[in-house]
């Protein structure tokens, strides 16, 4: 498994008033819970100070593909990123150290 550490930020069709005043919030959570049921998505959350403004979220994803291509593909099926509300602005390989161990054993 290899992990990456994801940033997706508010896209030109992001609405100001912050999550609460997009539309298809729950389409949106739903993408993402599935995303997180299947284990691709670990951890997923707006970084802080942006829940009420243009947003930032920080994804750490679990894919046995060594390809940032492959993770665009299952991103791009998000409701927000397919009308432009969101959008990726880096994927960088995370290299796992401390904590490795307890991820492991919740993973078993």
């Amino acid at each position: 498994m290899s992990y990456y550490a994801v940033i997706r930020e508010a896209g030109p069709g992001w609405n100001e008033g912050g999550i609460a005043a997009q539309p298809d919030v729950a389409d949106h959570a739903a993408f993402m819970n599935d995303l997180a049921d299947k284990g691709f998505v670990l951890f997923a959350g707006p970084l802080a100070g942006s829940e009420n403004a243009r947003l930032r979220a920080l994804l750490i994803v679990d894919t046995d593909t060594d390809s940032e291509h492959a993770i665009r593909d299952r991103l791009a099926d998000d409701p927000w990123a397919r009308t432009n509300r969101l959008a990726i602005t880096s994927i960088e390989r995370w290299n796992l150290i401390v904590g490795a161990e307890r991820l492991a054993a919740l993973a078993s």
